[in-house]
């Protein structure tokens, strides 16, 4: 088992909307707190499991970009 670092948000439609840190494009929404939870664990099995199809992608460097 992995624990995972989700972030959480509330939309305009009253949706709560999680983001894994961790998972680049792994995120999901349930109407409470608790479907969320159970539907982002869903989405962190979903990813992982892609993940395993796909070339690993090499970490390259983080920059900060001024607009």
């Amino acid at each position: 088992m992995r624990e995972y670092t989700v972030i959480i948000e509330k939309d305009e439609d009253g949706f709560y909307v999680g983001e894994v840190v961790e998972i680049p494009g792994c995120y999901s929404q349930g109407e409470t707190i608790e479907e969320l939870i159970g539907n982002i664990k869903e989405a962190i099995q979903a990813s992982i499991e892609d993940m395993k199809e796909k070339p690993v992608i090499t970490f390259v460097d983080i920059k900060k970009v001024t607009v």
